[in-house]
């Protein structure tokens, strides 16, 4: 399977337990209780590279909000005291716009320029934080790969009933290079942690968004 508008081959080809645990965290920041992210966040901590937990954590305050960001970093605060790693230099806003432009294009492919319209038209300084602090500040950091970074944001969505982005970030992920067998498997590996009728309602998504 293929993504969808001439994107590049798959780079995420196998669901690697690792990755699995990661969305199954992501979807339970998203729309879990305290509890269910200490558990989560327990079971991760053995199988997931820290670095990694710690991306996906800073990015949740894009899709969660920082109330559950923040209460999601306690519980990981409780496990790894200190950061994985030291903290990144302030970049200059500049290269944030730089950074981000290209990682929103290679989410949204053939579908950039509508996107950056639509939400131009919602209100222009929200188009450029989407840029700068979004896809620049946020999600072009080192330290956790684009295509994970894409499975997060479904995980997230489909924990929090968010269709509309669910829809976006599944294309999105394939255009990134999630294989779609990948994707896939991702969105059943929510079902542990998410109602049962989300994650069949996200594979019906998935499936007409592959079909394209």
């Amino acid at each position: 399977m293929t993504a969808p508008g001439g994107a590049p081959p798959a780079t995420l080809r196998v669901l690697d337990d690792g990755t699995r645990s990661l969305v199954r965290v992501a979807a339970v920041v998203a729309g879990g209780t305290e509890m269910e992210v200490r558990a989560a966040l327990a079971d991760a901590y053995r199988s997931v590279a820290h670095t990694w937990i710690e991306e996906l954590l800073l990015q949740s305050y894009l899709f969660a909000g920082f109330p559950r960001a923040l209460n999601a970093f306690r519980e990981w605060r409780r496990l790894v005291p200190a950061p994985a790693e030291a903290a990144t230099p302030v970049i200059d806003v500049s290269t944030w716009v730089e950074r981000g432009t290209a990682t929103c294009r290679a989410v949204y492919g053939r579908m950039y320029d509508k996107l950056r319209g639509n939400i131009a038209t919602l209100h222009p300084d929200l188009d450029a934080w989407m840029i700068a602090e979004g896809y620049g500040k946020v999600l072009s950091r080192p330290g956790l790969d684009l295509p994970r970074r894409e499975l997060c944001i479904v995980a997230a969505c489909v924990a929090s009933g968010q269709d509309r982005q669910l829809h976006s970030h599944l294309h999105g992920a394939l255009n990134v290079g999630v294989a779609g067998d990948v994707l896939r498997s991702a969105l059943e590996a929510l079902a542990s942690v998410v109602p049962r009728a989300r994650v069949d309602s996200a594979l019906l998504l998935f499936a007409r968004v592959a079909a394209k």
